[in-house]
């Protein structure tokens, strides 16, 4: 598991801290797969109701705050593959 995917998943259970109602996966390529659900946040790559898939930057931004998910999707540099509504959900609870 690469160093990002590790300091991801430690952010993003913080901000996650009563799991996620649903299933959803963050695909970065080249560094690995995030599981979101209502167990918490790990390193995984597992079936998913959506899976939205980014770079690392792209990512990065995403999570602290500097680009938000729906920007980074109608700018093309997030990809969702799945439930809009799922993706809209975490969209919200990731700010």
């Amino acid at each position: 598991m690469s160093e990002m995917i590790q300091a991801a998943v430690k952010a993003l259970n913080v901000k996650l801290s009563g799991g996620f109602d649903g299933v959803a996966k963050f695909v970065i390529p080249g560094e690995g797969a995030i599981m979101l659900d209502a167990a918490g946040v790990r390193a995984a790559d597992e079936e998913a109701d959506v899976t939205l898939t980014a770079d690392a930057d792209v990512f990065r931004a995403i999570l602290e705050g500097d680009m938000g998910a729906t920007m980074a999707f109608m700018t093309g540099k997030l990809k969702i593959d799945g439930s809009m509504g799922q993706a809209m959900k975490l969209g919200s609870v990731l700010g």
